[in-house]
């Protein structure tokens, strides 16, 4: 080797030296850098997630608030219940296992369990997710022996919904289940968690704010395998517990006791429904649907093949709240709104007397009538029920003064109940005829005047509209809330009846319409006289029997055809009927006539609802003006 390469050598290695001594000094000055952020710069930041390390956040559950019926019975309340956490990032290998067996899983029930563990998104890792409802005692028993050993177990006790009345009042009371992975994207400002259970039908979910109340939480010191450590402060000057906020307590409206009494006097039918409401506020005291279904069994979590079972139209579709979803043609109930469209428009002499040969013909066209009653006014009209006589109304009268009038009183509107999907029933009109490319028949305004065609109302609205009649001519909404109160008892918020509208109709029409109603209860010959109570509630009101449609049945098992073809029955009505109190309505799906069916339903629930109270009114005396107190 000679001197020239020796020196070219070492004045390559100085090259290099100078390079690496570069990037040594570039290095360090980079990790000293990120040493000065993270221990200075963000100190705080990775100090508060090296607290959080050694803490664990402990939730705890707000009671929701207690529903109570008019008189303080308790319709909806709360019950301790157990309810497993998991906390997915302190699971170890083996534990899985070890929970499925402890708490005895079925093979279906573990599936469940791994498929939703595996479905937790990152960034919930580290949180509680309840996993487990309302375990078994000896499930709890299995957990709490070996909690020590599982410490991503926590077994929180918490509120659950139960209700005492099961199925009475379900529809309008409602009932809660979980979210959706769906919901809880939307929902999450409002402080809704994954597994939080929510109002999904009935006052549970029209009052959810007032009721659901606020979580709490706990935290607590924990070691490195996630166990509590006791006897240890934690000390970062946040709280270390925030006790949860319990919601509103309300009270209904309803009357439970009168619920009870419309269902005992329900029995023996499978289908049907009963509204009833106070004529001076509008305050709905009942509100009955059969069939119906247990709160407890839904809020709890139903069965596939039993959600399927209460689908199936053999069913008699127990979902289905019959008092303000479904609409119904109201039959010969809509007959004093014909009567008082013809009175106010001063259209007929109701003194005038029509002939019932037991059907009227127009065109090519014959309507029946139930009989043939002879010479008839309209008082007599209204209480035999002559068809006929109404239809000749109906010529006179033409169908937009009968849809003002109807609609005046409330029928074809959704009322403002507030509660559920609120059907809106339908007044057909003239135009709606004609705009709809159908050739205009007059027809049309006969089938209206006695509530067929296509004609439909819901319960409610025409117990609404009855209680207008009763009252003297004032249509309230209808009012399933009177109170709300914090739990402690005082009052937070107290609702007044609303008036919707006075109706446009003369206080002394009102008086010959109750006077008629009157009549269809307590003359002989009416078509209710046969359901009255001597010596009992003195009940003004209307039967009918409306015709269903039997182009919708072809597909109905035959054996049952039968039954399903035949029509409602129908009783609307209101009672004491000198001092009117409560308006009454009552459907017997498919239960035939309705003086033999709907109404001794009625004056049953009435007698014994209303109870003993020495009535005055005689057949000669008639009842006093419309509204006397």
């Amino acid at each position: 080797m000679n001197l020239l390469s020796v020196r070219r050598e070492v004045g390559e290695f100085r090259k290099r030296y100078k390079w690496m001594a570069l990037f040594v000094i570039c290095a360090f000055t980079f990790l000293l850098g990120r040493a000065f952020q993270l221990q200075v710069v963000e100190h705080d930041h990775y100090g508060a997630i090296a607290r959080e390390n050694i803490t664990k956040t402990l939730t705890l559950p707000a009671t929701r608030g207690v529903i109570r019926d008019r008189t303080g019975r308790i319709v909806v309340t709360n019950r301790p219940a157990y309810d497993v956490y998991v906390t997915p990032r302190l699971l170890r290998e083996g534990d899985v296992e070890r929970i499925v067996e402890l708490m005895g899983l079925t093979g279906e029930e573990r599936a469940e369990f791994e498929r939703r563990l595996g479905n937790v998104p990152e960034h919930r890792l580290a949180h509680q997710i309840r996993f487990f409802t309302d375990v078994r005692r000896d499930q709890l028993a299995s957990l709490e022996t070996h909690e020590l050993d599982l410490p991503a177990i926590d077994v929180v006790v918490s509120p659950l919904r139960t209700y005492p009345y099961e199925h009475l009042g379900a529809h309008a009371i409602g009932y809660l289940n979980e979210l959706t992975a769906e919901e809880l994207d939307e929902l999450r400002p409002a402080g809704y968690r994954l597994g939080d259970r929510i109002g999904r039908s009935g006052v549970e979910r029209a009052w959810e704010s007032f009721l659901r109340g606020r979580r709490g939480y706990r935290r607590v010191p924990v070691d490195a395998r996630g166990r509590i450590m006791e006897g240890v402060a934690i000390e970062d000057g946040r709280p270390t517990r925030v006790d949860p906020v319990p919601g509103r307590d309300m009270t209904l409206t309803l009357d439970m006791d009168l619920m009870r009494i419309a269902e005992r006097a329900f029995r023996g039918h499978p289908s049907g429904a009963v509204v009833v409401v106070d004529v001076n506020t509008g305050a709905v005291r009942a509100l009955f649907s059969k069939p119906s279904y247990d709160l407890n069994e839904l809020t709890s979590g139903m069965s596939r093949d039993r959600y399927a079972e209460m689908r199936d139209p053999r069913s008699f579709r127990p979902l289905i709240d019959r008092t303000i979803y479904e609409s119904y043609f109201p039959g010969s109930t809509f007959k004093p709104i014909t009567a008082l469209a013809a009175l106010q428009d001063q259209l007929v002499d109701p003194a005038a007397r029509v002939e019932c040969f037991g059907a009227y013909t127009l065109g090519r066209t014959r309507f029946r009538c139930t009989a043939q009653h002879g010479e008839m006014d309209m008082r007599e009209a209204m209480v035999h029920s002559c068809n006929v006589y109404f239809y000749v109304l109906a010529q006179q009268v033409g169908l937009d003064r009968l849809a003002r009038v109807a609609q005046d009183f409330g029928l074809g509107r959704r009322s403002g109940v507030g509660i559920n999907t609120e059907a809106s029933g339908f007044i057909p009109t003239r135009e709606w005829y004609e705009r709809g490319d159908q050739h205009w028949r007059a027809g049309y305004a006969l089938n209206t005047a006695i509530g067929q065609g296509d004609t439909r109302v819901t319960l409610l609205q025409l117990a609404m509209s009855y209680a207008a009649i009763a009252n003297g001519g004032t249509l309230y909404v209808p009012q399933l809330v009177e109170t709300v109160s914090s739990p402690d008892g005082s009052i937070v918020e107290e609702f007044q009846p609303r008036v919707r509208r006075r109706v446009h109709v003369d206080r002394d029409h009102l008086e010959y319409v109750v006077d008629s109603l009157y009549g269809a209860v307590n003359d002989q010959g009416g078509t209710a006289y046969d359901a009255r109570i001597d010596g009992g509630i003195i009940v003004a009101g209307k039967t009918g029997t409306a015709q269903v449609s039997e182009r919708a049945r072809h597909d109905i098992d035959p054996d049952r055809a039968w039954y399903l073809n035949r029509p409602h029955a129908w009783f609307a009505g209101f009672a004491p009927a000198d001092h009117p109190e409560v308006a009454i309505v009552v459907l017997v799906e498919h239960g035939g006539a309705g003086g033999r069916q709907a109404a001794p339903i009625a004056i049953r629930i009435l007698q014994e609802y209303l109870g003993g109270r020495e009535q005055t009114v005689t057949a000669s005396v008639g009842v006093p003006a419309v509204g006397a107190r």
